[in-house]
């Protein structure tokens, strides 16, 4: 058999791994300055871009696609390589996938903090970037398949299941979850409104965590764990139920999000149903991959790789039981809104994204570079210190949800909230939150202890040249299913078979779940008192959701006694009909919003936002000063109501022709309002006095817009007007 030599790419691979360790410190430091301002709210004051709102999504991006994605990349390359035998098809793809992918993160970097966000959770960065992502993602799966159609290696091997997979959903996800229109160069409106596009963006966002943060790491484990430990997986059958039964029923879990919402009933249940189901492939994985050291525990005890790798495991298992669980109604009505959401996200993202990276790269860099780990010590030092930093972040977290959960439900005798006041509980859990931030500097310690391990072990080796490898050409053979051959070994020789199977089962969940909410519109019934959004009052939304208010803020109050005792009446799905983007929230770090209209006045909301404390003794709100200072942008108020006009929105001709009289009204009646209170018009005078030609009247400044808005909010019914309803035109 004649044998062929070729070279590995391993400078693509060192790309990625210097990008990985970069961009996660990056990520994990905005992480705990984000968990410092819960402790020192005003830490960052008068700093616009570096507010919790507009960090908090910075922080989920960079750790999620800088840190995460580029660990995938790296591991992908490396192992897909070594898998087929061959070398990447293309290097220039290769590098146009890491120059490109850099490119988004440092536009995600500049975008974010300065307020340019869709606001959808994981996917907030705007629709320049995302045709970029598109992109981008493309060529990196044009490069994996023309590897596979190209490789010396007949059958494929679990992981390049795996990375088939992630491929094919990632793309499909983030393109439907993306159709946006287009106002600006950095502005645009969700395609979808209120329910239909809260449904999409969790079908969207829970399966980004699926196929983004847990498939390719599954196919990287199923390539390094029996590499680290130098076994073979445990079971090959079970490989093939996992990988199957996980990327068909994953797909169908995302209403699980949505429990006790305005959603319709039968796709929550859909989501009950799967995501139950869901423990059992996801823990099929686990114990493949734990049962594959069996016989190999001596080398786990002193290998800091295996270490890494069974902890991450372990923690897979551990989100991915908790996962289901969140999912069954009594469980979720506790959990949902709290900090008990916060803690299992972490632990999947701390251990089992966060230390099967670490591993992989304890087992990369001394191959990469030709030499030994510069101190096996110090790696075991970061095993600890970053176990130890999992533990002190997420079990304060557990504690501050059960806190949270049972002090909002807690009735007096006479049928009145024990906590009326939301920040009791806020202040009941403060030690938490100086527990959590403790965990996380523990973490990121470890971090910088690898990076220097890291920094150590490129020194002492040699300057990272291609690998020379040799193996067989792949031989032509027959078509046909070969005597003992299983029904699953002919599929792996198969890639474009298996390729177009896997989009199958990935389509299914997504097809029956949103097509219907979309096209049925008996799902989304209207209510005729409802109107859309007065110009000032969707200037006001906008600048809502740049400050992301969403990240702190519901505004969805779930029909449970306690919820509507708080905060009024429960919310409707004909409510949210002209909602582009919906704003229901996943965290209530302050209040649900929903019905916060009319409950207090203009003034309050004007000192609330200029100095929280005031109003609220012990609030952790950060000021939003620079919104009272800052002249409300009115020139794009009529593009914006055309492209509403455009996504179904029933403005009129005379609606945006008559906007800007219509803001200088709205705006100047919410002035007055604000004159009523001496002290507030003392101060105005003073202002308007030193600043000069400068002055801003308060009804063009943007906290005028904003009081709009929430003045707004949960007004348009009255529990009367409830009846009749009519489907959605």
């Amino acid at each position: 058999m004649e044998m062929q030599q070729f070279y590995y790419d391993n400078k693509i691979v060192k790309k990625f791994l210097l990008a990985t360790m970069l961009w996660g410190v990056v990520g994990m430091l905005v992480g705990l300055l984000l968990a410092f301002l819960f402790l020192f709210p005003n830490l960052t004051d008068g700093i616009s871009w570096l507010s919790f709102g507009r960090l908090r999504p910075l922080h989920t991006n960079a750790v999620i696609f800088a840190f995460v994605g580029n660990a995938i990349f790296a591991g992908v390359y490396y192992s897909t390589q070594r898998l087929l035998k061959t070398r990447m098809a293309s290097d220039l793809l290769s590098n146009i996938n890491f120059w490109g992918w850099q490119l988004i993160i440092v536009a995600a970097a500049i975008s974010l903090p300065l307020g340019y966000t869709s606001s959808k959770e994981y996917a907030e960065l705007e629709w320049p970037i995302d045709i970029l992502i598109a992109i981008v993602w493309v060529v990196f799966g044009w490069n994996l398949i023309a590897t596979i159609l190209k490789r010396r290696q007949r059958h494929m091997y679990v992981a390049i299941w795996f990375y088939i997979a992630t491929f094919v959903t990632v793309a499909v996800l983030h393109i439907f979850n993306s159709i946006e229109l287009p106002v600006s160069a950095m502005k645009s409106y969700s395609a979808y409104a209120g329910v239909q596009d809260a449904l999409v963006q969790w079908w969207y966002g829970h399966n980004a965590v699926a196929f983004f943060l847990t498939t390719p790491f599954l196919g990287l484990m199923y390539y390094f764990v029996p590499k680290a430990a130098d076994r073979p997986i445990y079971s090959y059958r079970l490989s093939i139920i996992h990988f199957w039964s996980l990327i068909f029923i994953y797909i169908w879990a995302g209403p699980h999000h949505l429990l006790y919402t305005a959603l319709p009933e039968w796709a929550q249940n859909l989501g009950v149903a799967f995501s139950v189901m869901l423990l059992m492939p996801s823990w099929g994985g686990m114990i493949n991959g734990l049962l594959t050291l069996r016989g190999a525990w001596d080398k786990v005890r002193i290998d800091p790789v295996l270490k890494f790798m069974v902890v991450a495991i372990t923690g897979y298992g551990m989100a991915t039981f908790e996962g289901p669980m969140l999912s069954l109604k009594n469980v979720n009505a506790i959990a949902h809104y709290t900090d008990w959401i916060i803690a299992h996200v972490h632990v999947g993202a701390l251990a089992w994204n966060g230390f099967l990276t670490f591993g992989m790269v304890y087992y990369l860099v001394p191959r990469l570079f030709k030499t030994k780990l510069h101190s096996v010590r110090l790696a075991n030092v970061h095993f600890w210190i970053g176990t130890l930093g999992i533990v002190m972040y997420a079990l304060p977290m557990y504690v501050a949800g059960f806190a949270q959960a049972s002090m909002w439900k807690q009735f007096n005798p006479d049928g009145t909230l024990v906590y009326g006041n939301f920040l009791e509980t806020v202040t009941e859990i403060m030690p938490m939150y100086w527990m959590r931030a403790i965990g996380g500097s523990l973490y990121i310690i470890g971090t910088f202890v690898m990076i220097y391990n890291v920094v150590c072990t490129i020194r002492k080796g040699s300057d990272v040249t291609d690998e020379l490898a040799e193996a067989a050409a792949l031989q032509k053979v027959s078509k046909k299913r070969a005597i003992g051959e299983g029904w699953h070994e002919v599929l792996e020789r198969k890639p474009v078979q298996l390729t177009i199977l896997a989009t199958i089962a990935i389509l299914i969940g997504g097809i029956v779940q949103i097509v219907p909410t979309i096209l049925v519109k008996s799902n989304i019934p209207t209510i005729s008192s409802v109107e859309p959004y007065t110009p000032l009052e969707l200037e006001g939304r906008d600048i809502y959701i740049r400050e992301g208010c969403v990240g702190c803020h519901s505004q969805m109050v779930r029909p449970f006694r306690d919820e509507v005792e708080r905060y009024g009446e429960y919310s409707k799905a004909g409510e949210y009909v002209y909602d582009h983007p919906f704003l229901w929230g996943s965290k209530r770090t302050g209040p649900d919003l929903h019905r916060i209209g009319a409950k207090y006045s203009d003034n309050w909301h004007l000192n609330h936002m200029y100095d929280p404390q005031s109003t609220s003794s012990g609030s952790i709100m950060p000021s939003y000063k620079w919104l009272i200072q800052d002249k409300l942008d009115k020139s794009s108020t009529e593009a914006k109501m055309k492209t509403m006009v455009t996504l179904g929105v029933p403005y009129t001709e005379e609606d945006i022709a008559n906007a800007q009289r219509s803001m200088s009204e709205q705006g100047t009646l919410i002035e007055q309002n604000l004159y009523t209170d001496p002290d507030f018009a003392t101060s105005y005078e003073n202002d308007k006095k030193n600043g000069g030609a400068d002055f801003i009247e308060m009804r063009d400044r943007e906290i005028v817009a904003l009081i709009a808005y929430l003045q707004r909010l949960g007004t348009d019914i009255k529990v009367q007007d409830l009846k009749p309803q009519t489907t959605q035109k």
